[in-house]
């Protein structure tokens, strides 16, 4: 097909659009050899010019960057500028910028993860780590990301703690909840060992955390090891059970943590749980329980007690009663922790206007290392209404 270019109108047409383009393409190849000429100047102002005129162009931002580095001395600066060349081209210089960048400022994290995540495309794993290890030891908001990338690189929890991981509380809580998140509960024994030798504070949420997650696991030679290295740490004794009481804050005078091995409250329908220090048995105050309502099966307060196997011990408690309607009651009750077998099971804790005492003993079985001790009601969920107050809990092994 031809188009005919013979007539005035077309004529003036063509003219226009090629006087544009032209003029385009002057343009753009005078901005570029401006740039170019600016680029090779050593001088910053002409940098400045070169990366101003053609800001696509990933050599003059490398150029600038390595200015800053080399003689401004500036590092931030030269690594902003290498960062901005990698961003641009992600291809030929994208491994020189970065290797420009780390050299300039070694401890940059954001140069570190740019780099990191480069080399862990390219497959150059070990120089992927080394440049996670520099994220995850200057920008504590993105060690557990990094440590994920570590994990996936080398699941190898020794080798990690070894090469990759700082010598640092904040490092090995990121490496710790990463590896209870994945079930490594091998693997969090580990850390938590190297966290423990470190002398630095940390919050003690995250061993709390590591507490339940061995008892939910049925770890629980180290969870009360664990429990034992946090009341030593946090200054804690208080909260440890001794042999003249396995019933750790028995008598409710220290706070209650609601965690580890001291008492735990959960709330529950229809039932009220305070401390009433106008009303004990022993110490300074008791805990009172309202019950007012249905649905009732279990007070919401308990506390997780480390037994041996085949062991038999002596149980006493104390509680007071109001008013109490309704059929049946709540009852003191220990259970085996992970079979729920019922090891001690009270009377029903009513009828009592003065401090009563509530004992008996059991026998654990061959497999029994955790016990609960719990306030349940029964018949679950039949109505109920009073108060009950219960104080002075012990547990001893029966002496043989």
């Amino acid at each position: 097909m031809k188009i005919a270019f013979n007539t005035p109108v077309r004529k003036r047409v063509t003219v226009v659009l090629a006087a544009v383009i032209a003029t385009a393409y002057v343009g753009l190849t005078a901005s570029q050899f401006l740039a170019s000429w600016a680029g090779s100047s050593a001088e910053l102002s002409s940098l400045k010019r070169a990366v101003w005129l053609d800001p696509g162009n990933a050599e003059y931002r490398d150029h600038l960057g390595r200015y800053y580095d080399l003689v401004a001395r500036d590092p931030a600066s030269a690594a902003a500028h290498y960062n901005s060349a990698v961003q641009i081209n992600p291809h030929s210089r994208q491994t020189d910028a970065l290797e420009h960048a780390i050299q300039a400022d070694a401890t940059t994290p954001d140069v570190a993860w740019e780099a990191a995540n480069l080399y862990l495309v390219q497959g150059e794993n070990e120089t992927a780590l080394r440049e996670f290890r520099v994220v995850i030891a200057n920008d504590p908001s993105l060690a557990a990301v990094a440590l994920q990338f570590c994990w996936r690189i080398e699941p190898d929890v020794d080798a990690l703690l070894r090469d990759i991981v700082p010598v640092r509380a904040d490092a090995y809580i990121s490496f710790l909840t990463l590896l209870e998140s994945r079930q490594d509960t091998e693997g969090t024994k580990k850390v938590w060992s190297a966290l423990m030798r470190t002398r630095d504070s940390f919050e003690t949420r995250y061993a709390y955390d590591y507490v339940r997650y061995l008892i939910l696991h049925k770890e629980v030679d180290q969870a009360v090891l664990a429990w034992q290295q946090i009341a030593a740490r946090f200054g804690f004794s208080a909260y440890l059970p001794s042999s003249d009481n396995l019933v750790v804050n028995g008598n409710f005078n220290l706070a209650m943590l609601n965690t580890g091995f001291d008492w735990q409250y959960q709330k529950q329908s229809s039932v009220n749980l305070a401390l009433d220090p106008s009303d004990f048995h022993a110490g300074r105050r008791s805990l009172q329980i309202t019950f007012d309502g249905p649905g009732i099966s279990d007070a919401g307060i308990y506390q997780f007690i480390s037994v041996q196997s085949n062991t038999t011990y002596d149980f006493t408690a104390y509680y007071k009663s109001g008013e109490m309607e309704g059929a049946g009651g709540p009852h003191f009750t220990i259970q085996d922790m992970y079979t729920q077998a019922v090891y001690y099971e009270s009377d029903e804790l009513k009828d009592a206007g003065f401090w009563k005492s509530a004992n008996g003993e059991f026998t654990t079985s061959p497999d029994c290392k955790l016990v609960v001790l719990h306030i349940r009601r029964l018949p679950a969920g039949s109505p109920i209404r009073g108060k009950l107050w219960v104080d002075d809990f012990h547990l001893v092994k029966k002496a043989s």
